[in-house]
């Protein structure tokens, strides 16, 4: 049993508010858990104290236990000094210009600077 620290989401439409909990990689996002170790309300500002609560003893524990945070989770758990915050590599941009684009642009400071 692969165990998940992941959100599971509360609150009425429009208006979010989610649950950290423990539980089966399998069960569904809002469905069955094992435990509720913390809450998340993206609604207040993000330096706001209530935005965030976290319960580290039992989270810690269960990351003993062999539970992995999901991507948001692990940030929330870095900026709370409980683990290290995790590092992103960095991704491609679809928009940005192809080959072709680049060498025109390349050519034109090249002519500009001349």
């Amino acid at each position: 049993m692969s165990l998940k620290i992941r959100l599971a989401r509360a609150g009425a439409k429009k208006r979010p508010y989610y649950h950290i909990v423990v539980a089966d990689s399998r069960s569904p996002r809002d469905g069955r858990f094992i435990e509720k170790v913390g809450s998340y309300n993206p609604m207040l500002p993000a330096e706001h104290d209530d935005r965030v609560h976290l319960a580290g003893e039992r989270i810690l524990h269960w990351m003993s236990q062999g539970a992995l945070p999901t991507d948001r989770v692990a940030r929330f758990l870095g900026k709370a000094g409980l683990t290290a915050m995790p590092t992103y590599q960095e991704q491609p941009k679809q928009s940005a210009p192809k080959k072709k684009a680049q060498e025109r642009a390349a050519a034109n400071a090249t002519a500009a600077a001349a």
